[in-house]
Order: structure tokens, then sequence, then C-alpha cells
């Protein structure tokens, strides 16, 4: 797998990732091919090329996030310094006791799943994922390793110091990762002269960041520790390097915690920060970090579970989108495939005013994360994505019928599985469910009662009987 090129032009590596027959052993190496960080044919020569590349990137990234810090901290301290000599004027220090530290002024960005309640409250079915290596920088093309102690006096330096050394990266990617797709509409100032309004435009994305850093920190201290059992190398890290870590991108609130679940916490906000800049239309929403947390609990380098993320999230981001186009297109192909498959259930849907399947909006959001445990998780996303990446390779469905796989590789896989999965309850749903509320229970008390590979092959029989209707 790691050497060389792959098999039939990545058939037979990909036949055996969807047959959900990857080593876990052998996840780290593969994952990067499934999430498009390799193509499926590039040599090792290629792919070490791409590393190197995408590890500068990434370091960039981290780079902006870090100044980005430490100018909010220098924010902060110059509104309260303010605070404190306009009371200190006035002779009312009331004002300056009862006002609020800025990190704790509740101005989140609203969710795009505020309509189905506060994801990040259902602390019992979140997933929390494994820590991995620190985040180590890689000189040129092979040079010395810095560890996480090295690592201590770079980010001690002046924010200054690399302001100059990389040009920012979040308006490229708007500009060629999503031109055509998703319209991203900066605020108008008026008659502001141009110097004025790039000074506000600055203004806005770093409080825009700030909040998105407030969510993403409570997040994710409040993930849980499910990866332990599967990243035991991971979960041995020292308490130093993890708090050191911890402190390094703000983290708070963590003393209750375990060293490696403060470890892991501070990556999860390591990659959701260098993500926010990454692709700033988006930003960072509740239910990303779901989304992270398996990614990190398989790959030890941060770099590589950052780009990872970027790839998953070509498809994912459409549902944190606040205008929720995506999650409605998503929700009415799930209703589609219901009323083509059965009628008598799409029926009495229609009956309860529940035909727009709004009742599976989690299930589509975090794509089962909250419904099913680590290892069924990965299983199934993995099939998912060896169905993206096939479509990517261009491997046609000839192909695909030589290889004797029944069901053609579908890019809306986790679709069919979720209407796979209410399929499989309609005698419940219509006999004894009469409002779309009780269908919505039903369906977010499903965790720990799905058989993931029932759910495949139910999804993979519909893919057959379906898919050119869809």
């Amino acid at each position: 797998m790691p050497d060389g090129k792959l098999c039939d032009g990545g058939v037979k590596f990909l036949k055996k990732a969807r047959s959900g027959g990857i080593d876990p052993s052998l996840r780290p190496e593969v994952w990067p091919f499934l999430l498009g960080i390799y193509d499926v044919n590039n040599s090792k020569e290629e792919r070490d090329c791409i590393r190197v590349q995408k590890r500068k990137e990434y370091e960039n990234l981290r780079k902006q996030c870090r100044r980005k810090l430490k100018r909010n901290d220098r924010g902060f301290k110059a509104k309260e310094a303010a605070e404190i000599s306009s009371a200190e004027v006035s002779g009312d220090l009331s004002q300056v006791m009862d006002s609020p530290r800025l990190e704790d002024v509740a101005s989140s960005r609203r969710s795009p799943s505020a309509e189905q309640g506060n994801l990040a409250a259902e602390d019992s079915d979140c997933p929390d994922q494994a820590p991995q290596g620190s985040d180590s920088i890689l000189d040129g093309d092979g040079g010395s390793v810095v560890t996480y102690e090295d690592g201590l006096a770079g980010d001690t330096e002046s924010s200054d110091s690399d302001s100059s050394e990389e040009p920012e990266i979040a308006e490229s990617f708007l500009a060629t990762e999503f031109t055509g797709e998703n319209d991203f509409h900066l605020p108008s100032w008026g008659n502001s002269s141009p110097s004025e309004t790039e000074s506000k435009l600055k203004l806005q994305k770093d409080e825009d960041f700030a909040t998105w850093q407030r969510i993403m920190r409570v997040d994710a201290v409040r993930a849980n520790g499910e990866w332990i059992m599967y990243s035991p190398s991971q979960a041995a890290v020292p308490e130093m390097k993890a708090r050191w870590l911890a402190e390094s991108v703000g983290l708070r609130d963590y003393d209750h915690l375990e060293p490696n679940r403060i470890f892991h916490a501070a990556r999860l906000v390591t990659i959701l920060e260098a993500y926010a800049l990454y692709d700033p239309e988006i930003g960072y929403c509740q239910g990303m970090s779901d989304l992270l947390s398996p990614i990190i609990a398989v790959m030890e380098e941060d770099f590589l579970a950052f780009w990872c993320f970027v790839g998953f999230m070509k498809k994912a981001r459409h549902n944190f989108r606040l205008d929720e186009v995506g999650i409605r297109r998503q929700l009415g192909i799930v209703s589609k495939i219901i009323k083509c498959k059965d009628s008598h259930l799409y029926k009495h849907l229609e009956k309860l005013q529940a035909e727009d399947c709004f009742f599976v909006y989690r299930m589509v959001v975090v794509l089962f994360r909250r419904e099913l445990n680590l290892d069924q998780t990965l299983c199934l996303w993995e099939v998912m994505w060896a169905d993206q990446a096939a479509i990517r390779a261009g491997i046609a469905r000839s192909a695909w019928g030589r290889m004797r796989l029944r069901a053609p590789p579908s890019d809306d896989l986790l679709l069919y599985a979720i209407a796979a999965c209410v399929l499989q309850r309609r005698k419940l749903i219509i006999e004894k469910y009469s409002s779309m509320d009780e269908i919505m229970r039903e369906c977010n008390s499903m965790a720990g009662q799905l058989d993931v590979w029932k759910l495949l092959d139910d999804a993979h029989d519909l893919v057959v009987n379906l898919h050119d209707k869809i």
C-alpha cells in the first residue's frame, strides 16, 4: 500500500475499502488516499512532495492562528485597561467589576443545529478521540522535527516576527475552491475609504475568529474519552506536554480532565482553529468537533489530520452553512428515497407533516456520529469515503461490474444509509407514532442500537434499485 502505485488503477484498493476491509493499523496510510490528499495512483515520490507542501501550508495557518490569538489577548487587555481608566476618572469602579470578561461574552454565531437543539449539550453521545503528536514542524523537505519542548520558545516570539513570512491563504482558498458554489458576502460600510474598509474588515475577521475560538474551546473540553481504548499509545501523553499544548491554544477550565483528554481537547482546538482560517465562510459551528474527533484518533500528525479533515469537509461543509441550503437538499434526497421505496410509509409521513424528513437532521449534520460508536463510525465513513474516492478517480460503473460489486459508487451513500435506517423502523413509525416529534425522539435515541453492516447492506440495496431515479 505505501509504496509504488496501487494495483488496477486503484479499483482493488477501493473495493477493499468499500467492503469495510481496511486493517485499523493501516488507516493512517489509507485515509489520505480516501480523503483526497493523495491520488490513488500517486507514486511514493509524488506523495512525499505533496506531504512536504501540505505540512508547510498547515504550519502557515498555525502561525496565523498564533498571531490572531496574541492580537485578541492584546485587544482584551487594552479594553480592560480602558475600562479601568474610565472608571477611575468617574470614581465608579463598580462598572469594571460588573462588566463581563471578553471571552465570556455569549456572542456566538448561530449554529445550523439551532432548530434541532444544542448539539453540544448531548455530551453522553459525543465521541472523543485520540490525541496525537505535537504540533511538530518539518524544516524544508526532511529536516529535523521540532518537538513540543522546542516549540515553547517559538510560540513565545513576538507575533510581528512572522507577520510577513507567508501570505494569508484563507482568501485564496475561497477564490479557488468555492467560486460559483457558495457566495461569500462581505459587509458594506457605506462611503468608507479603502483603508478604513480594510481596517474594519480585518477587525470583523478577528472578532469572528475570537467568537469561533470561544465556542470550539467549550466543545473541545466537553469531548468524551471514547477514543482512549482505540488509541492506547496516544492516551499515554505526559501531563506536561498536555498542559503546554492546552496553554498554547488558550484552552480554559480543563483542570478536571485527565492529561490525555486535555491533550485531545487541545488538539481539537489546534486543528479547528486552522480550519476556521482556511474556510472563513464556514468558520466553526457546533458539530464540527464531532467530525474531527475520529480523525485525530487515527492520524497522529496534526498536519495530516488537518488535511484529512479538509477533505472530509469538502462534502460535509454544506451541513454548516447558515442558509441551510445543503442540509435541506440532503433531507430532500432522503425524502425522495423513502417515497420511491415505500409509498405507504411516505404517505404516513405526509399525514404527520413530516415528509421533509427533518427528524433525521442530526444524522445528516454529524454523519451518524451520535448514533454509532467510534469503531462503527470509522467503518461507515471509510465505505462512504471509498465511494467518493472512486468517483473522484473516474472509475466507471463497468469497472465495478467486473469486480462483481452490487452497487455502483454513490456520492450520497450517507443519505441512502439514513433512508435505510428510517425504513428499518417503518412498522414502528406507522403503527405507533402520531407526530414528527415522536419520530425525532426515536431517531435521536438510536445510539448503540444500530448494526452498521446491516445498515450498509440495506443502503447498497437502495443504491442498486434507486440510483437512476434519485
